[in-house]
């Protein structure tokens, strides 16, 4: 989760090892539809050209075999694997008695898929280019006279590439929808921050760094002052420009690796790692500070309460559940806040305890009633 709240793609790990199970199984298609002109008969020229012929198909399977037992794949090997296979359909041509039956620029088919799909915009036109050449280079035995080579070769290529740019514009259409998917499912539309959802996502992360670098996750739960009698009095277009102004000021203020969420109506979470009670009041009263100073003529001004509780993780503990726990204690101490006078800070004590609630179910975070 970035400063602002805005979502992030999650961890290309899964989407690594898919592509790394489908160029291994175009490496190995390849090289099976390869090795089947050996069994033909007169398929495959005689003479030192066969041993280079096959040494090429075991280069692919052997290629395809790496990949899968790796089971990931960068993207310069990515672009050296399709470059490969562009080289290696040349070998196969020159390599067979007859290309046109043998050897059909088709084969290309493959390297094109593969190229369109995991390739960034400059190897792709790399490729599409050597698409061109690896044509000419196939057909060239097929087409003695120039002009009939040009237009088959420009033929083939045009496919091949038309084929090749459309795939590759509808896996970026793809990837903006995710994006968009992603942001949908993840952000507030009103305010741009995390929602719910992220704030649970993120748990595990925050758990796991705490207990690895032995700091404390503190959770500071803010909620403005008077909320109500502000949408009351000007409408709830003026309560929504003042979420959205005060969302403003707390991105600005949170530091990098703080998780800043709207979790419902007026009430917001900070969710970040601390060394003590200490650091935990002093970035609550930045943050408090920040929102009365995120008035001004345009926007109205307001106040906020805001409760600091802090945990220390232990071994085996589920995070969404400590999470909410953790939350449940910096709400209550917002009453005291609130209690106390508002526009302050309150730290979550043994004798602040929240009330209970359905076991593996959030409290609800919707407060728009608050005083």
């Amino acid at each position: 989760m970035r400063r602002d709240g805005a979502p992030e793609l999650p961890d290309v790990g899964s989407e690594n090892r898919l592509a790394a199970f489908c160029l291994a199984g175009l490496l190995g298609v390849g090289a099976v539809l390869g090795l089947l002109n050996l069994v033909i008969d007169g398929a495959v020229r005689a003479g030192p050209t066969r041993p280079v012929y096959v040494a090429a198909m075991v280069l692919l399977l052997t290629l395809g075999l790496v990949v899968l037992v790796r089971r990931r794949v960068t993207a310069a090997a990515t672009a050296a694997i399709v470059v490969t296979g562009d080289l290696v359909y040349v070998v196969l041509a020159e390599s067979v008695t007859d290309p046109l039956r043998y050897a059909s620029p088709l084969m290309l088919l493959l390297c094109c898929v593969a190229a369109a799909w995991f390739l960034g915009p400059r190897m792709l036109a790399l490729h599409m280019v050597l698409v061109v050449g690896a044509c000419g280079a196939a057909l060239s035995r097929s087409f003695p006279d120039t002009a009939g080579l040009v237009l088959q070769v420009t033929v083939a290529a045009a496919v091949l590439d038309l084929m090749t740019l459309v795939v590759f514009l509808l896996r970026r259409r793809v990837q903006r929808l995710l994006v968009h998917t992603v942001a949908l499912s993840s952000t507030d539309p009103l305010t741009g921050l995390a929602n719910r959802r992220s704030l649970v996502e993120s748990a595990p992360r925050i758990w796991k760094q705490a207990r690895r670098d032995g700091q404390r996750v503190a959770a500071l739960v803010l909620d403005l002052d008077h909320f109500k009698r502000l949408n009351d009095a000007f409408g709830h277009a003026a309560g929504d420009d003042v979420l959205r102004c005060v969302s403003a000021a707390l991105s600005a203020t949170v530091r990098p690796a703080d998780v800043l969420a709207r979790t419902g109506g007026e009430e917001l979470v900070v969710l970040g790692l601390v060394a003590d009670h200490s650091e935990a009041r002093h970035l609550a009263e930045r943050l408090r500070s920040a929102v009365a100073a995120s008035g001004s003529e345009e926007h109205r001004r307001v106040t906020v309460s805001i409760g600091v509780a802090l945990t220390r993780p232990g071994d085996g503990e589920d995070p969404a559940d400590g999470l909410w726990r953790l939350i449940d204690r910096a709400d209550a101490a917002m009453y005291q806040a609130k209690q106390d006078g508002r526009d302050q800070v309150a730290l979550a004590t043994a004798a602040v305890v929240p009330a209970p609630r359905v076991p593996g179910e959030p409290a609800p975070r919707a407060a728009s009633g608050r005083p």
